[in-house]
């Protein structure tokens, strides 16, 4: 790919990944990982290693993204803090543990594993599945465990958490606006961890292109970073006034198309 075709398309990712971050409330790893994994390939980055990279960018990505919306859900007073802190140490640890074991998985099982989680969250937008309230929030203990199994998935796939962290919240009786809210407080740690995890287990990777920090690249970091932040304000702005379900079904089908764009660039 030349280099001029690319650079032009790192800031369209970036806008359309800020434009429905703000819309429809997603950290915009199920657009970025695909895009970037295409996108590194037509650079002629090694294959063996585009998956890792595609998470890795992403999830450094997402911190930027998490703070902007961790900020507007407090001003709203969504957030539950107290969940917040007992769920964190788990989050830390299962997303920074799940980066180990994304990094010694190969790229192919890899991006399997993330189109499958991708339909996953495509059927929850186009269902609108919504577990009923049956328990309580659990203890410190098992807010852990539920930290640690959150962080660990999102650490797999790159996201922000929101696809599992508010089904979670919602099950045991937390009201939907203070989950979406919440959880929007937890995509941070995830984000910092995941990114601190893939930055480790990519350091001193062999074969790896230039202007990489461990499995950060980080031309791409800069531009889809700066992009989406000026296009989130808009993306919000346009979520009063747009028909979001409808928005939400078509985002669900723009995920599994891009997934399945993914899995063939790297089987072709």
């Amino acid at each position: 790919m030349d280099v001029n075709v690319w650079w032009l398309a790192y800031p369209l990712l970036g806008a359309a990944v800020g434009f429905f971050a703000g819309l429809l409330g997603v950290g915009g790893g199920g657009i970025m990982v695909p895009m970037l994994t295409s996108l590194f390939l037509a650079q002629g980055f090694p294959q063996a290693q585009v998956m890792h990279l595609a998470l890795g960018t992403s999830m450094a990505a997402i911190v930027l993204t998490s703070v902007s919306s961790l900020r507007a859900h407090h001003r709203h007073g969504a957030v539950r803090w107290d969940v917040v802190r007992l769920i964190t140490p788990g989050i830390l640890l299962g997303t920074f543990g799940g980066t180990f074991i994304a990094a010694r998985v190969d790229t192919v099982p890899l991006a399997i594993f993330f189109s499958l989680f991708m339909a996953y969250v495509s059927a929850q937008m186009l269902l609108n599945i919504k577990p009923k309230p049956s328990r309580e929030l659990p203890g410190a203990v098992g807010m852990s465990a539920a930290g640690l199994g959150i962080g660990g998935f999102s650490a797999l796939v790159a996201i922000g958490g929101g696809s599992l962290s508010v089904p979670f919240m919602s099950w045991c009786n937390v009201k939907m606006q203070n989950a979406i809210g919440t959880s929007a407080a937890i995509g941070l740690p995830i984000a910092i961890a995941g990114t601190v995890g893939y930055l480790v287990n990519g350091w001193g990777a062999p074969d790896m292109p230039p202007l990489t920090l461990g499995f950060i690249y980080l031309p791409a970091l800069v531009v889809v970073a700066a992009t989406s932040m000026f296009f989130a304000p808009l993306g919000a702005k346009l979520a009063h006034r747009l028909p979001v379900a409808t928005l939400k079904k078509v985002f669900a089908g723009v995920l599994v198309l891009l997934s399945a764009k993914m899995l063939h660039s790297l089987f072709g």
